[in-house]
């Protein structure tokens, strides 16, 4: 066929598309969506491959190309008329046009014809046909590595992975590790995902500019594979090449856990420079809370507030723990700072969260000092509709302390019920008010007929175990608390409660000591666990034993009823001042705690 006949059938084959198109009213070049692209630094799609032939200027093309141009527009036009009816003949058009065109866009259409109609092998044809074509694209490499990680043919990745880093300048480099750390860990085979990147990546391992992130990049996919070991040498690795990186601190401060005791050191040799990132901080705090060492949390945020004052989200986390520690003039500062800097944060809705979980706590210290109306000052800044429940929740316990209960029960259970986490939540914010109340019966009777209904429910039976105890049905509690030993083991609280119930009451001593135990090892931070810990060994007199570790749990928490407990073991032991000190310290921060009150009570102490 001669090329004057074949341009010839394709203008008329061009043209009776257009027509049958317009007689239809449908848009002449139609352009389907661009696919989100799953691999590392690809461009997203651009303009239509119709478009893309119209903008190839026969100056941007090879000599033997540009007398083709008319040709091309027409090949290109049928593959974009085809390419919703026939894709497969359109694919085979537009790639064509490419190979002959040696067009980026040209190809990148193809590729996109290919994956929209889910042919993946004609889709990774197309980028190995770009890149053949073109062998200098860097455009052509990432597609082609996009389309093997899509069809997770994750071991042919190794040589376009180790090419496109070596493409990619220093400075965008630890950027192109974050991109190749998340698309990787979608990957079917975690394990060798992580084992194709290590190799690939093999030429950053030692270069203190791009290693740091190179390893940090390799420590995820060992993490997301199950293997926490080899992603803490990682971050060990990484960081050795350069302390001040944050990548390895950023890894390790994920794998901090009593079973990875290196992981932490970590974190704090990174927060040791003065140039530490302040977000790097606020997650090791978040982390510290959450294995509940407080006095820890507190002093990086102090830290923190004091070097980068201008930040508000740090004030808020310190208010908050200070509001736990009953520092209450010092929370009530950090969270007037907090409420001061609010307009800065920029995530509106985490603005307004910050800013209702700060009017809580402020209506709470309110609360404290009995200073009804200003927590209810405090409560009526709060609009949001999805803090609804805990804003009434504490407007129901201010009636309550005013000696409203009726009133307060009713606000309670007008609320709404739109999840049922919600409808949880309101019923056991009514039981609160009630033991809140001393009316323990009432309480009791709530939780066991909602038991009967949730017979499986550990909260529930937990809850219904500590009114028990208030009753003084000591045998139903114990039950209770073994039944929810039984349904969940890992519950440290109900060990705890059990066996601090036992040594308080001095009775089955050592089975008291094995709950508790059983407790601290599955909640290993926690100070008042630490606490029961310290209160059945003065039960077993082991004061030496019992100071220790009530000691270490006061300063960790130092809690009234911590307080109570450090205080007689040390009276006891004949340290009657040192004592006396402990409890005066623990009536300031609640003169009403029982614990206290009944420990100096019984000891005919008078402060």
């Amino acid at each position: 066929m001669t090329l004057t006949l074949r341009r010839s059938r394709l203008a008329a084959a061009a043209c009776l598309a257009l027509i049958a198109l317009a007689a239809q009213g449908q848009p002449a070049t139609p352009a389907p969506a661009a696919p989100t692209s799953p691999a590392p630094i690809v461009e997203p799609a651009g303009q239509p491959a119709a478009a893309a032939a119209a903008a190839a200027a026969p100056k941007d093309l090879p000599p033997e190309v540009s007398a083709m141009t008319a040709e091309l527009f027409y090949e290109v036009l049928l593959g974009e008329l085809n390419a919703r009816t026939d894709p497969g003949s359109a694919y085979g058009l537009v790639l064509d046009a490419a190979r002959r065109a040696r067009d980026g866009k040209l190809f990148q259409r193809a590729i996109e014809i290919a994956l929209q109609a889910r042919q993946g092998d004609s889709a990774l044809e197309a980028a190995r046909a770009w890149k053949e074509t073109m062998p200098e694209s860097r455009d052509a490499r990432r597609f082609e590595l996009q389309i093997l990680i899509a069809l997770n043919r994750i071991a042919d990745t190794v040589a376009p992975l180790r090419a496109e880093v070596a493409a990619t300048p220093q400075i965008e480099r630890p950027f192109l590790m974050a991109l190749i750390a998340r698309n990787y860990s979608r990957a079917t085979d975690k394990k060798l995902a992580a084992s194709v990147v290590e190799q690939a990546l093999a030429d950053e391992l030692t270069n203190a500019g791009t290693g740091p992130a190179a390893w940090s990049t390799i420590g995820r996919l060992r993490l997301a594979a199950g293997d926490t070991s080899g992603a803490l040498d990682a971050a060990i690795k990484g960081q050795s090449l350069d302390p001040a990186a944050e990548g390895p601190a950023v890894l390790a401060l994920e794998l901090i856990d009593p079973s990875q005791p290196l992981a932490e050191p970590i974190v704090k040799r990174y927060l040791a420079d003065p140039k530490a990132l302040p977000e790097i901080r606020v997650g090791y705090a978040r982390v510290l809370v959450e294995g509940r060492r407080y006095a820890e949390a507190q002093a990086e945020l102090s830290t923190l507030t004091a070097a980068r004052p201008e930040l508000p989200e740090p004030w808020l986390l310190l208010g908050s723990l200070q509001t736990q520690a009953r520092q209450d003039a010092a929370a009530e500062a950090s969270l007037k700072r907090f409420i001061a800097l609010a307009p800065t944060v920029r995530d509106p809705e985490g603005r307004e969260r910050g800013l209702t979980q700060a009017y809580l706590l402020m209506a709470q210290l309110a609360e404290r000092r009995k200073d009804f109306a200003g927590a209810e000052s405090w409560l009526g800044r709060i609009d949001s509709t999805d803090d609804l429940v805990g804003a009434q929740a504490r407007r129901a316990a201010l009636l309550a302390r005013q000696g409203k209960l009726p009133q307060a029960r009713e606000l309670v259970r007008s609320l709404p019920e739109r999840t049922a986490d919600e409808k949880k939540q309101k019923f056991l914010t009514e039981v609160q008010l009630l033991r809140d109340a001393k009316q323990y019966q009432a309480a009791f009777d709530m939780l066991a007929q909602a038991s009967v209904a949730a017979p499986n429910d550990t909260d529930l039976l937990y809850d219904q175990a500590m009114v028990a105890e208030k009753l003084n049905r000591l045998d139903e509690m114990e039950r209770l608390l073994r039944r929810v030993i039984e349904l969940k083991p890992d519950n440290q609280n109900a060990y705890n409660a059990l066996g601090y119930s036992l040594a308080d009451r001095k009775v089955r001593l050592e089975e008291a000591r094995t709950l508790i135990q059983k407790a601290v090892q599955l909640a290993p931070d926690d100070p008042f666990i630490a606490d029961s810990l310290g209160w059945v060994e003065y039960r077993l007199g082991n004061l030496s034993e019992a100071t220790r570790i009530l000691e270490a749990a006061y300063k960790r928490r130092p809690d009234p009823e911590i307080g109570a407990h450090l205080g007689e073991v040390l009276w006891a032991a004949g340290q009657r001042d040192r004592a006396v000190s402990i409890w005066k310290e623990a009536s300031l921060a609640d003169a009403d705690n029982e614990t206290l009150q009944e420990t100096l009570k019984r000891l005919h102490v008078k402060l």
